[in-house]
């Protein structure tokens, strides 16, 4: 089997996450994060304003989702747009490029949520054993 950095060569490919100064690496970190992914997932079926997307993904404060919206669209991931109403509207909504993403990580979720009874298992086990947290 071919190791990350033999896959990552065969690639060709000129970021390497794994790199320290690689910029790519923040943008997985704004995707894979807690409110991140939840976040683009939450805007898969369509676009959201701040407060519907705030419900959406349960547990998530004002100010980290405030601050989670700016970085994914500063990363190209999602569009803010802003209408000139009174009260002003705004719609939070995915790109081309975070559409893409969002398929990626919604596959992801969805494993992980059919695995679950293996994990809580797992984890069960693992207390017996060693001890709860």
């Amino acid at each position: 089997m071919d190791t990350t950095q033999e896959l990552m060569e065969a690639q060709d490919l000129p970021y390497n996450v794994f790199a320290k100064a690689c910029p790519s690496r923040v943008t997985l970190e704004h995707v894979t994060g807690r409110w991140g992914g939840l976040t683009l997932g939450a805007l898969y079926d369509g676009s959201l304003r701040f407060n519907e997307l705030r419900r959406r993904v349960d547990g998530v404060s004002e100010k980290m989702l405030s601050q989670t919206l700016h970085a994914l669209e500063r990363d190209g991931l999602v569009r803010r747009d802003a209408q000139p109403t009174n009260p002003p509207r705004v719609d939070y909504e995915l790109t081309p490029l975070g559409r893409g993403v969002a398929e990626r990580l919604l596959s992801l979720i969805h494993f992980v949520e059919g695995q679950m009874d293996d994990v809580l298992e797992a984890r069960q086990h693992y207390d017996a054993t060693r001890g709860a947290l």
